[in-house]
């Protein structure tokens, strides 16, 4: 992986992170010992996410002082499989989580990568190809998709659209 954050970097720059997620800058990334092993992310991404009812976090906010002490702590717990998400800001509040990619892709309801493959959750790309099978729909099969409300509301606009 090129371009990744080791923990170092990321240490270094806690309090940049925050002034780059607050100004809506930065998005969620990985970080780690040459492969993704944790992932920062706002704090309203992971509570949008349910993180909340996904996972038991502690009720303290860490300073980002307080987080570059632990932060080697913190990736060895997510390297090893455990360890909870880590919430993180300033001041008391919340802005910020750190987390394992393992955790990520709980949170964001994503598949394992099959082993053996180094996967960023936070790059991932997915295959959009049609299938073998599948064929355009019409807005009318949509509309019937949707029930005769759809339909009606349907021919209610083509209607409203000849009588300009």
């Amino acid at each position: 992986m090129t371009d990744l954050p080791s923990v170092a970097d990321v240490r270094a720059d806690l309090p940049a992170i925050l002034t780059r997620f607050r100004a809506g800058r930065t998005r969620a990334f990985s970080f780690g010992a040459g492969v993704p092993e944790a992932v920062v992310l706002t704090y309203d991404e992971f509570e949008d996410l349910g993180g909340e009812s996904k996972f038991v976090v502690g009720a303290e906010v860490l300073e980002p002082g307080r987080l570059a002490g632990e932060l080697a702590a913190v990736v060895a717990a997510a390297r090893a499989g455990d360890g909870a998400p880590v919430v993180w800001g300033e001041s008391g509040v919340p802005e910020a989580v750190v987390l394992s990619v393992a955790q990520y892709r709980h949170l964001r309801g994503d598949d394992e990568p099959p082993a053996g493959v180094v996967d960023d959750p936070t790059v991932r790309t997915y295959a959009t190809q049609p299938l073998p099978d599948s064929r355009p729909f019409t807005v009318d099969e949509i509309a019937e998709l949707m029930g005769p409300e759809s339909v009606a509301e349907l021919e209610k606009i083509r209607r409203e659209g000849d009588n300009p």
